[in-house]
């Protein structure tokens, strides 16, 4: 165990009950940990209440009390790096819990979506990386998945403090253990990583509730309100905001939509309850959307009573409805469906169950087996649902919207889950890689900035440094200029970065696959973060950032972009790729003059690398790129 409990009868680390016996530790301070160095080092646990609390490392002395809530909290003054020590807490009811191996160092929380998930094995050159991953005073740390509708004290799926080993660090972000590793090497100190990631998910997702009503989500988080006060009215109140969202898609009238009229659909057979990839043709190579449905026949008696409704894990995401009354959805690619069914909704006679999935990538549809799959009655009577199940499949659309609870997708479901019970721990910085999912919302600007300074408030530092990685390109390339909701997510990360002093952007926009979502190349963008942290923390003494666009200015009959480092085009006397835009826009010729690039011609507005999947050669002179923008002719 990660934390050591010399009570036999005691809770685990961090556990969220304060009816527990004995005192404990949390997760974030378990046996091989890393806490932050040159700040005063909070240490905070359970125990019974009312009990006085001892802690003692590092031949430093802190006391506390347990309070009625089973939680107490003391503070120790800052360390300089150095260790390993002991961890001793002991409680005046005789329990006592440790912790082993502990240095004194920098911590760096590294989070965001699949690309900063992307394991260190599947980089290139990952069997090199992974075979020389030895090292004790790396280490790391890696946050399984898990969700919750409320802000949680502990992980219900309690992480681990691993030194850093070809077994650890295999599966660990390869951005992250990349950064990590250059920092070990400049800073000659303890590094402390933590993976805390989450692929498809989007920044709502990895706020507080608070944070997230600030920063455009009042509405969803007002829904997600009622749907802990009363859950059937908030299903259905989600149901009509996802049927608007069909309507405006299909153009069908209200009551002619598939959950209300299943018979306007011509419908076929599910080959097998399984995922769609097992069932032959072109099946495997399907992503997108289908309707599946199926009908069940209840007596008065047993229509007359509540229900569960069991349809087993659907990937990527479900909509489910019965009788044409939204009873639950989710978009965790992992989770077994599992919907209350309140009275009122089951009939006497035929009643309709109709399932919109989606799948995104990878296997889709019903996992089955089939046994799984059942509506169990509130009498605990089971009518099987395994078989008889038709689909249609349909073309791809913009993709629906998402309940705001339960699923990874949710309003803070991620925060209370993943980083709530981090608690109120330490760090030198975060690095942040994350945006795809927010494609195409405007405001992702107002959204990061709400993140950054809601995890500044809970880890207790308003100066914490934020790396922020601009999305790599990926997308179908295009030969004129075009509108690109990719481009438009990149220039508002750029915008927030630039309304924030203590946050830096790191374009990977050339490390991009125009057909892969998930660029292999984590190795150059693992070095840019670590120069980028070193620029940061050090004040640039020992890092890099790239250039940035400071304002355009015409002059005469030109265009000049003023840039914050001086640049050059790779493979060529001219950078390409900018626009001149006015009411439409047009690619500008353009030249380099030191830290400035002239384009000829005006416009109101100038564009860069404006486009899914741009080709770009303007770098400044430590080679690293300029990011996509958008701003204004002064």
């Amino acid at each position: 165990m990660s934390v050591r409990h010399r009570l036999i009868a005691a809770a685990l680390a961090g556990a969220a009950t304060p009816a527990m016996a004995g005192v404990g530790l949390p997760a974030t301070l378990s046996d091989h940990a890393v806490i932050q160095r040159g700040t005063p080092i909070p240490i905070w646990g359970t125990g019974t209440p009312r009990t006085r609390v001892t802690i003692t490392f590092n031949g430093r002395t802190a006391r506390s009390v347990v309070g009625a809530d089973g939680r107490w909290r003391a503070q120790l003054p800052a360390m300089k790096a150095g260790g390993p020590y002991r961890l001793d807490v002991t409680s005046s009811d005789g329990s006592r819990a440790s912790a082993d191996d502990i240095l004194v160092g920098d911590v760096w929380l590294c989070s965001g979506q699949s690309n900063m998930e992307y394991p260190l094995r599947r980089t290139l050159d990952g069997d090199g990386e992974v075979a020389e991953a030895d090292d004790p005073q790396l280490r790391l740390m890696k946050v399984e998945r898990q969700l919750a509708d409320s802000a949680q004290a502990s992980f219900a799926k309690a992480p681990q403090w691993q030194r850093s080993t070809p077994g650890s660090a295999r599966d660990f972000s390869a951005a992250c253990f990349i950064m990590a590793k250059d920092l070990r090497d400049s800073g000659g100190v303890a590094i402390g990583a933590i993976d805390d990631s989450w692929g498809g998910t989007p920044v709502r997702a990895w706020m507080s509730e608070g944070a997230a009503r600030a920063s455009g989500n009042a509405e969803p988080a007002a829904l997600l309100d009622a749907f802990r006060r009363d859950r059937p009215t908030a299903l259905r109140q989600f149901g009509e905001q996802w049927g608007a969202w069909w309507r405006g898609q299909t153009g069908d009238k209200p009551g002619e939509e598939p959950w209300n009229a299943p018979g306007r659909l011509a419908w076929k057979q599910f080959p097998s309850m399984a995922y769609w990839n097992d069932w032959g043709g072109d099946w495997p190579k399907f992503d997108g959307p289908i309707w599946a449905y199926r009908t069940v026949d209840l007596s008065a008696a047993e229509a007359a009573q509540g229900a569960t409704l069991s349809l087993g894990v659907i990937d990527d995401m479900d909509q489910s409805w019965i009788n044409g009354v939204a009873v639950g959805g989710s978009s965790d690619p992992a989770a077994p469906r599992v919907y209350k069914i309140a009275p009122g909704v089951l009939r006497a006679g035929r009643n309709n169950i109709v399932v919109y999935a989606r799948d995104l990538w990878g296997p889709g549809g019903f996992k089955g087996p089939a046994e799984v799959l059942e509506l169990t009655l509130a009498d605990g009577s089971r009518k099987p649902l395994g078989t008889g199940w038709r689909y249609t499949r349909m073309a791809e659309n913009d993709g629906p919207p998402v309940p705001p609870w339960g699923n990874s997708s949710g309003v803070s479901t991620i925060y209370n889950a993943m980083v709530a019970p981090l608690g109120p721990i330490r760090l030198t910085g975060v690095a942040w890689y994350q945006g795809e999912a927010d494609v195409g919302q405007a405001g992702y600007d107002r959204r990061l900035s709400a993140m950054m300074a809601n995890w500044r408030t809970q880890f207790g530092d308003p100066k914490l440094p934020f790396l922020i990685v601009g999305l790599a390109a990926w997308g179908k390339p295009s030969a004129t200029p075009t509108d690109s909701g990719w481009a438009a997510t990149i220039d508002e990360q750029r915008r927030a970065v630039v309304a924030d002093r203590r946050s830096a952007l790191v374009s990977a926009i050339d490390l991009g696959e125009w057909n892969d979502i998930h660029p292999a190349n984590k190795t150059d963008l693992g070095h840019r973060l670590a120069w980028a942290a070193n620029t940061l923390i050090a004040g640039g003494k020992s890092g890099k950032v790239g250039p940035l666009p400071l304002r355009a200015v015409r002059q005469g009959g030109d265009v000049v972009v003023t840039f914050s480092k001086p640049l050059q085009a790779l493979s060529s006397s001219r950078p390409i790729g900018f626009e001149l835009c006015a009411a439409t826009c047009r690619y500008a010729e353009a030249s380099i003059e030191g830290a400035t690039v002239r384009l000829s011609g005006t416009g109101t507005s100038v564009r860069y690398a404006w486009a899914d999947a741009p080709v770009v050669n303007l770098y400044d002179l430590d080679l690293l790129p300029a990011p996509v923008f958008q701003i204004p002719v002064q």
